[in-house]
């Protein structure tokens, strides 16, 4: 029986999961992350030795990871896990673990997940968003996952927000050093601070959702603002790349609103007479990453 492995690297943890060939979890497991390079690439080949042994088996694996592999220098960038940065990070696993490993970032991983057996199964061209902490997406297309010649396809979340109102511009400070980001308005700490400076009242993502739920006012402003906010930032997206279907992963994905509210508003910005993209919940939601990443390497051997 062929295994598919995969690793998710966090900037809080290490998860590893086997798959077999129809999509089964047969193993799954996870440690912290070391906050240092070297003791990264230990804590993932202990994991994946103890996993093939436990299972008596090896099989193909994959890594999700944070930030992006320079094409240009062939070293991490863009990574919050910091200590990846500026490393030769797939060079470096693959040669202390001896054994070809398919690389790409968590938001390639989740869009890749669920265009195989997820929300977009089936789907030709699917656009996973993860909208928590942070706002990033990917691609995948015919079942494969699109990186680009910058391996930036699909970073939606440093393109400024469409469409700004006069309140809206410059907009807030991104730490990429611009103004104005989706990220900036669109990830769960940019939900929270619109919130705050609109109302004063500081409150986390969960707590402005529930207090809509309950009739708030102030917070049901929030989460309308929001809505039409993102209903933009998807509505680039469908001019752009026509996506079969859009699917979402974080936190704030799981706003159930979020499905039936944004397409009713993206229409009227997108390029098009109908749009017949869809807008799912990621199937696998926080299993998402991890299991893209089995699928990765599994591709990587086809």
């Amino acid at each position: 029986m062929a295994m598919a492995f995969g690793i998710d690297l966090g900037g809080t943890k290490i998860e590893i999961i086997a798959l077999d060939e129809d999509g089964n979890e047969k193993l799954r497991r996870r440690t912290s992350t070391p906050q240092q390079y070297d003791a990264t690439l230990e804590a993932i080949k202990d994991l994946v030795d103890a996993a093939e042994a436990d299972l008596g088996l090896q099989g193909t694996l994959g890594i999700s990871h944070p930030g992006a592999i320079s094409p240009a220098t062939g070293l991490m960038k863009n990574a919050n896990s910091t200590w990846l940065n500026g490393r030769s990070f797939d060079k470096d696993l693959q040669a202390h673990l001896e054994r070809p490993i398919a690389f790409t970032n968590d938001a390639n991983c989740l869009a890749l997940s669920e265009a195989t057996d997820g929300a977009g199964a089936g789907a030709g061209v699917v656009f996973g968003v993860i909208i928590g902490t942070g706002v990033g997406g990917g691609i995948a297309a015919n079942g494969k996952v699109l990186s680009g010649p910058n391996a930036v396809a699909g970073e939606w979340g440093h393109v400024p927000l469409p469409w700004p109102r006069d309140d809206e511009r410059p907009g807030p400070d991104c730490y990429c050093g611009l103004k104005g980001c989706v990220e900036t308005w669109l990830s769960g700490t940019g939900f929270a601070a619109d919130h705050a400076r609109t109302t004063g009242d500081a409150l986390r993502g969960p707590d402005i959702i529930v207090k809509a739920a309950a009739g708030d006012s102030a917070a049901i402003a929030a989460i309308e603002r929001y809505e039409d906010r993102l209903a933009r930032g998807l509505a680039i997206i469908i001019n752009i790349l026509d996506p079969d279907v859009i699917v979402l992963g974080g936190g704030m994905s799981n706003v159930q609103r979020l499905y039936t509210n944004v397409p009713s508003l993206w229409g009227r910005h997108a390029f098009t007479d109908e749009v017949r993209t869809g807008l799912k919940a990621a199937r696998f939601g926080d299993s998402s990453g991890v299991r893209g990443a089995a699928w990765l390497g599994r591709d990587l051997a086809a």
